[in-house]
């Protein structure tokens, strides 16, 4: 399939913008950024989507913060003592540390912000049910008392990927994880100024002056979040012609993730640097809603499955050139200790759509509509989502192809409506490879139902995922998780559609930027 192309015509350094002129980016201390979508959820413990973790992270703060070598870090905490042989935690809360609104961080506003985060996330349900008390003796300490030992949990409180345990006052954190909390207060080294956002078009931060950071050097999630810049802007700026001039004449410092088709001429530009920020890549993904037909039936996921070819998806998202991305990608992130080829001799192989189309009649598809969400507004997913549609209607599959912009996609995601409510078939989606690398850290990759994402029931996909935290050593947990990735195939949760590697494009006037995922404090002037 040939890429498709999205610029017709546009990019150069002398295009004159449409917009109205946003201003040098070194003018006042503002680091001005065009993120990859817009910020149309603002709480990152209700929705998935990576713009909204983003802000999050610049927000809120966390207990702990993975460095850069995945090691879960004190952060909020000053430290913690373990108990008990393992099933008492007594977490200690720095001195100094306060909310945007002026009230102080207390341990009862840490426990109510950690109940509504695990409510939602996979790796916080488990160390939910590995807990037999969670509470708050005093202003400053955090107990856990576990039914069993359960060494990972600085790792669940330090979770870099959606949803993250965003510590938020009290009488925020007791809103119910199925309702959005608008009201943005955490104690995080930026404060958000709703009162400047546009939807679709701005959204502003300014520096917490009261912000404490933790001691030691910043590393990935973890240490010193320092601040150098005053205000942090997003300007959305979806048209790739408009984002590359916007870079190139200084009008903004950032374009997070830049179309490939622009980075040879970006390249050019000596006052523009072309690096990569995320070492994991990004893996696409094709999901299910598997409460209605006609993907509640393992069946006929299993003939879509075999009619996928990941080499096309990774042509559309990264060119001809195979050193920028990698087919044959299975359901752990590629060089990662968890992943492995298990289960995927018979689904790589040449694809024969004729014999798809055979099995998807003997499964007992019948015609049944096919809702496919498509974000338009963030161009991987965008051409995906395209190739995807071809190949179901090339199945004889009976396709409504839903374009619309990402934010409407994860809030009607949440629907569990059929489709003629206004529910969903299918959508596809990205994850940073990091948050595939193991059973603690995918969401996608569960069987519990109401929780899992597209609601499957898998008990045997529960059960080895239950078992890998409990393996005794990693050779226990590789061959569990090749277990899993078999049993995965059989159940199809999600279907992977292929890695790439992710780059970003910044002005040279600024440095450092932080490695794995877009974070705004480090970043420095030159």
């Amino acid at each position: 399939m040939q890429r498709r192309s999205l610029l017709r015509g546009a990019a150069s350094a002398t295009v004159a913008l449409a917009a109205p002129r946003i201003g040098l980016a070194q003018a006042g201390r503002v680091l001005r950024v065009a993120p990859h979508a817009d910020l149309s959820i603002l709480d990152p413990v209700w929705t998935l989507a990576y713009i909204t973790r983003n802000h999050g992270f610049m927000v809120f703060d966390t207990l702990y913060g993975l460095d850069a070598e995945f090691q879960p870090q004190p952060q909020m905490v000053a430290g913690h003592a373990v108990e008990e042989d393992g099933r008492l935690w007594r977490l200690t809360l720095r001195d100094g540390l306060i909310f945007h609104d002026g009230t102080p961080v207390l341990a009862r506003d840490c426990v109510a912000s950690i109940r509504r985060w695990w409510s939602a996330d996979a790796f916080g349900q488990t160390l939910a049910a590995a807990t037999d008390e969670l509470s708050a003796p005093s202003d400053k300490e955090i107990r856990f008392g576990l039914k069993r030992p359960f060494a990972l949990l600085p790792t669940a409180l330090a979770k870099a990927s959606p949803y993250m345990c965003a510590i938020m006052p009290e009488r925020l954190a007791v809103t119910p994880q199925t309702t959005q909390v608008s009201e943005m207060i955490g104690s995080g080294p930026f404060r958000f100024l709703a009162n400047e956002r546009v939807p679709g078009a701005f959204s502003a931060w300014q520096r917490f002056d009261r912000y404490v950071p933790a001691p030691g050097a910043n590393s990935f999630l973890a240490g010193g979040k320092r601040v150098h810049f005053d205000r942090v802007e997003w300007k959305i700026l979806p048209e790739p012609g408009t984002a590359a001039a916007a870079l190139q004449s200084g009008e903004i410092d950032w374009w997070e993730q830049p179309s490939p088709d622009m980075l040879p001429l970006l390249r050019r530009n000596r006052n523009v640097v072309i690096e990569t920020i995320d070492p994991s890549g990004s893996i696409g993904v094709f999901r299910f809603n598997h409460q209605h037909a006609p993907f509640n039936n393992p069946a006929i996921r299993r003939a879509v499955l075999d009619a996928v070819d990941q080499t096309p998806f990774m042509q559309a998202v990264a060119g001809e050139d195979p050193s920028l991305w990698q087919d044959r990608v299975g359901f752990f992130t590629p060089g990662t200790p968890m992943a492995s080829n298990a289960g995927m001799e018979n689904l790589f192989g040449p694809r024969d759509l004729e014999r798809s189309k055979r099995e998807l009649a003997a499964a007992g598809y019948r015609g049944e509509r096919v809702v496919l969400l498509a974000a338009t507004n963030i161009e991987a997913i965008n051409v995906m989502a395209s190739v995807v549609g071809d190949l179901l209607k090339r199945l004889g599959m009976n396709v409504d192809y839903v374009a619309t912009d990402w934010g409407t996609v994860m809030q009607r995601r949440t629907s569990q409506q059929p489709t003629e409510r206004g529910g969903w078939s299918a959508f596809v989606g990205t994850w940073s490879g990091y948050d595939l690398a193991s059973p603690a850290v995918s969401i996608s990759l569960r069987g519990n139902g109401g929780a899992a994402g597209g609601w499957l029931e898998s008990p045997e996909i529960e059960r080895l995922r239950s078992a890998w935290f409990e393996a005794p050593d990693l050779a226990a947990q590789q061959r569990l998780c090749r277990e899993l990735q078999v049993q995965a195939w059989h159940d199809v949760p999600f279907i992977p559609l292929g890695q790439w590697r992710t780059q970003t494009a910044r002005r040279r006037e600024i440095t450092d930027l932080p490695r794995g995922v877009p974070a705004f404090w480090g970043v420095r002037p030159a």
